[in-house]
């Protein structure tokens, strides 16, 4: 199952959202990559295996369950994790990509490719909205949990 969306993070539009730089939202996917529990419900703790310029090989806890995956990072444009699938659980990679057509927008952009089977059955295609939705509402999660961020580091004597 492949699904893809988009989250608008500036608004020239609308006064009451606070614009946040491209910078600031890159930093924020860093974090993401590095300290995965402030941002995943249900994630114990991640290790980081090994780490290189611009990929980490992590394992993350899930109570008994232990999953591996590869962060690749495209410095101030996209971060893609790779998860290799399990019996226990569904591999495939989400793509995070900062978009901004002009100076007041800006964008980040959510793909997903996963081992999931696409199906026309009418239970199946039930399961891929409910995996939809749950993918969309933790993508939310993520954009405001970087915003908080970005706001608690916007205080004089903040540490970045």
């Amino acid at each position: 199952m492949n699904f893809e969306h988009l989250i608008q993070i500036n608004d020239p539009l609308n006064p009451f959202v606070e614009a946040m730089t491209r910078e600031q939202l890159w930093e924020g996917l860093v974090l993401r990559a590095e300290q995965p529990q402030l941002f995943v419900l249900g994630l114990d703790t991640c290790t980081i295996l090994s780490r290189t310029e611009d990929t980490l090989e992590r394992e993350l806890h899930y109570g008994q369950a232990t999953v591996r995956d590869r962060v690749t990072l495209l410095a101030d444009q996209s971060v893609r994790y790779d998860i290799l699938a399990t019996e226990s659980h569904v591999g495939g990679s989400l793509t995070m990509t900062i978009e901004q057509p002009d100076e007041l927008q800006l964008f980040l952009r959510f793909e997903y490719t996963t081992t999931l089977p696409v199906s026309d059955d009418k239970d199946a295609r039930q399961t891929q909205e409910i995996v939809k939705s749950a993918y969309r509402e933790s993508d939310i999660d993520t954009v405001r949990l970087i915003r908080q961020y970005v706001q608690g580091n916007k205080a004089p004597g903040a540490l970045h």
